[in-house]
């Protein structure tokens, strides 16, 4: 059975550079790093030290708040590197690849035998949980709590992003193994979505309740589809999946291996070359970044989408969960008059001097300069043109800097994260720091309610 949702609201960025749909296989990387940011609100107790030989799959650590949930090594070799902050907070963990890796066996696992408790064991024990967040908060999946449902979004609609479509071809046997133990987790639905005119190798599987999405970006978040399917009320919860991450449950299951394998689309007009490359989680950038060649030295890369990535260096480390690299021109130089001048090359939502409305379907060679500097919020109503949510934007937002939690419950919360205003973060005219200010409110909300 298909529900089709329409999104109306909402802005494409078309850029310049999109990945080729090739793939090649990257440069093997010397040392692959773990970045304890990208679990966020986690506190790491280390099971292994400095030093240590370990194997792909095997546990580096776990989380202080629930010792069930294991996080384990991408790739077997010598842990080189524990990098420590303020108050000896662990920052990351950096891994000396082996040359001839060797991996943890756990045995293929059928999880359309096995209780909801066995499948969730499973997961925890192979380091396959962190792979599943939840909605409210926007954080790993709390083991203990039941989910009402469970979303994936397959639809693709953020700038540059890896294509979904692209990406899970001949991926069906893990894709399906990982919804089987999926639905073991809920009582609800397995929600999975994919483009109206797509052909995804989501479509076909069993177990699911299928929705095809059109419209224009955030339709693909999973934010979006929540509110408009399943919206959540104060103590429930949703859990959300991304669809590369369910490959990798998926070929755990079937093979009893953790591979941290990913295929990541590298894209961006600073990129001569772009197209996607397979790689693993926390390897070095720069491994497939000058593989595809660079236009120029002044360029920055953006660890995952232009809205919603990391800046990052050439030489850093592919996110945990991140499937897509962006490098574009670094917006650092004085633009005489901009302010004053008709606009023909930049996206926006206004007519007011600009006109990328005659050409909806133009692609844009954007860079990083915001053209403007942070201001007081300014009321324009340009927010809801773009934000499809039920959800007044900028009244929750003003709710998360003054701290209200009442007004941040009574506005919607729980329902959304970070990602779902990075579009209003982009139009911004007051230039505000959407993404942070909603990170603070839901790390509050979940300190003084979750």
């Amino acid at each position: 059975m298909s529900k089709d949702i329409r999104i109306r609201k909402g802005l494409n960025i078309n850029l310049v550079g999109a990945a080729e749909q090739t793939t090649a296989k990257a440069v093997l990387s010397n040392v692959y790093a773990i970045h304890l940011e990208d679990f966020h609100g986690i506190t790491p107790k280390m099971l292994v030290k400095q030093g240590a030989e370990v194997k792909a799959g095997e546990p580096l650590f776990y989380n202080k708040a629930n010792e069930v949930m294991l996080f384990v090594s991408p790739v077997s070799g010598e842990l080189v590197e524990i990098e420590r902050g303020a108050r000896r907070k662990i920052l990351s963990l950096k891994i000396l690849a082996d040359k001839t890796q060797a991996i943890v066996e756990h045995g293929t696992f059928d999880a359309g035998k096995a209780s909801s408790a066995e499948v969730k064991a499973h997961l925890l024990k192979t380091g396959c949980w962190p792979f599943i967040k939840q909605r409210p908060y926007d954080i790993i999946a709390n083991p203990d709590a039941n989910p009402k449902s469970i979303f994936i979004s397959g639809y693709t609609t953020a700038p540059l992003a890896a294509d979904s479509d692209y990406v899970l071809k001949g991926k069906e046997k893990e894709l399906q193994a990982a919804i089987t133990a999926l639905g073991k987790l809920t009582p609800g639905k397995v929600h999975v979505s994919v483009g109206a005119s797509s052909n995804s190798p989501l479509a076909g599987l069993n177990g699911i309740e299928l929705h095809k999405v059109s419209g224009p970006h955030p339709a693909g978040l999973v934010g979006t589809q929540i509110n408009k399917l399943d919206p959540i009320n104060k103590g429930e919860v949703v859990w959300t999946v991304s669809p590369q991450d369910l490959v990798m449950i998926g070929e755990l299951l079937l093979t009893g291996k953790f591979n941290a394998e990913r295929i990541v689309a590298l894209g961006g007009s600073s990129v001569k070359s772009p197209k996607y490359y397979t790689t693993k989680i926390g390897a070095e950038i720069s491994t497939f970044l000058y593989s595809s060649g660079v236009n120029n030295d002044n360029f920055r890369v953006i660890n995952g989408d232009v809205l919603t990535g990391a800046k990052s260096k050439p030489d850093g480390h592919l996110g945990y969960y991140n499937n897509t690299v962006t490098a574009i021109p670094e917006g650092d130089d004085y633009e005489m008059f901009g302010w004053a001048l008709p606009v023909f090359n930049k996206v926006s939502t206004t007519r007011a001097l600009t006109f990328s409305w005659l050409n909806p379907k133009k692609k844009y060679d954007l860079n990083t300069n915001t053209n403007g500097e942070h201001r007081a919020f300014v009321v324009t109503g340009q927010y809801e043109e773009v934000f499809p949510l039920d959800i007044f934007p900028m009244q929750l937002l003003k709710a998360c800097m003054i701290k209200d939690l009442d007004e941040m419950e009574q506005l919607g919360l729980y329902e959304v994260a970070p990602e779902d205003f990075a579009l209003t973060e982009f139009i911004c005219i007051s230039k505000q720091p959407h993404q942070k200010i909603i990170r603070e409110g839901l790390d509050l909300l979940y300190k003084e309610i979750g």
